[in-house]
């Protein structure tokens, strides 16, 4: 199965098992209300097999998805086929990239805490260079410069006439780690700056001062769908991601964001800390 299909048809089971928990029907039950079997609405669950639109439509009206949500959903079904712009690196990048980079696809917002490094979506090729070069995991040349394409190639989405809205809160280490050298960090604050006033993008910054914050446990991101019950929690654990949707986690990681937000500095703070954090990495290299 194509690698885009995969990935959606994981999204689209991950979905419609949502749907149905909330009502609290069996498969069984759903299956007699729509005319299938119970074995046809558990595959729609998985990853396995092609589905029918109008089957998921109909299941989608029996569980009580409101009308966006149904519109969501059934685009999904029948684009299960489509390719993605990444399926020619498919061979290259883990499943959970495949899905990561699928479910952004169709995001219309994305809400980072990054307390570690810049999110990808804002870094420039050197940062991204110098990131994958100090992987604990030797790979070669050519391995970084096709890891560092996948990651040129994702931030075109913030280019696109429906871009999705970007608002990054970063932890203040993020922009005093210096990835690289003093060069790369100015050039990847620079680029901070710049993409801090554009239209679809957010940046906050989260100083030291503000102490223990709701997010000391790590980095996330809040994939944000057309609506707020199609959302998905993503959470790198270094060793592995995990990928998160029931409600009470959604809610958690919503709140925890909202805090974030209250604690940052506001929008023109954080840019001023940034243009600090770049005028100090002049004076160590002076010094050096």
């Amino acid at each position: 199965m194509p690698a885009r299909a995969t990935t959606r048809r994981r999204h689209l089971g991950a979905t419609m098992r949502k749907l149905r928990a909330r009502t609290g029907m069996t498969l069984e039950e759903a299956g007699q209300l729509v005319g299938v079997s119970k074995a046809t609405v558990s595959r729609y669950e998985t990853t396995e097999g092609p589905v029918k639109w109008l089957v998921i439509d109909a299941l989608c009206r029996e569980y009580g998805a409101s009308a966006a949500e149904r519109q969501v959903i059934v685009a999904l079904a029948k684009d299960a086929r489509q390719q993605g712009w990444w399926s020619s690196f498919v061979d290259h990048i883990p499943e959970t990239m495949n899905l990561m980079l699928t479910l952004e696809d169709e995001a219309v917002r994305e809400d980072h805490f990054s307390c570690v490094y810049v999110p990808g979506l804002l870094q420039t090729r050197s940062y991204t260079t110098a990131l994958q070069q100090a992987n604990e995991m030797r790979r070669s040349a050519e391995e970084i410069d096709r890891l560092v394409d996948i990651r040129m190639r994702r931030q075109e989405i913030l280019s696109r006439p429906d871009a999705p809205h970007l608002w990054a809160i970063l932890d203040e280490s993020v922009v005093r780690r210096v990835m690289g050298s003093p060069a790369i960090m100015r050039e990847q604050l620079s680029h901070l700056l710049a993409s801090s006033v554009s239209g679809n993008v957010t940046l906050q910054i989260l100083p030291f001062s503000r102490g223990a914050h709701s997010a000391a446990l790590g980095s996330f991101v809040i994939l944000g769908g057309p609506e707020p019950s199609l959302d998905v929690v993503y959470v790198d654990l270094h060793v592995g991601s995990v990928f998160m949707e029931k409600d009470a986690e959604l809610a958690r990681y919503r709140l925890a964001f909202e805090y974030l937000r209250a604690q940052a500095l506001d929008i023109e703070a954080s840019r001023e800390l940034i243009s600090r954090a770049r005028e100090d990495l002049k004076d160590d290299e002076n010094e050096h």
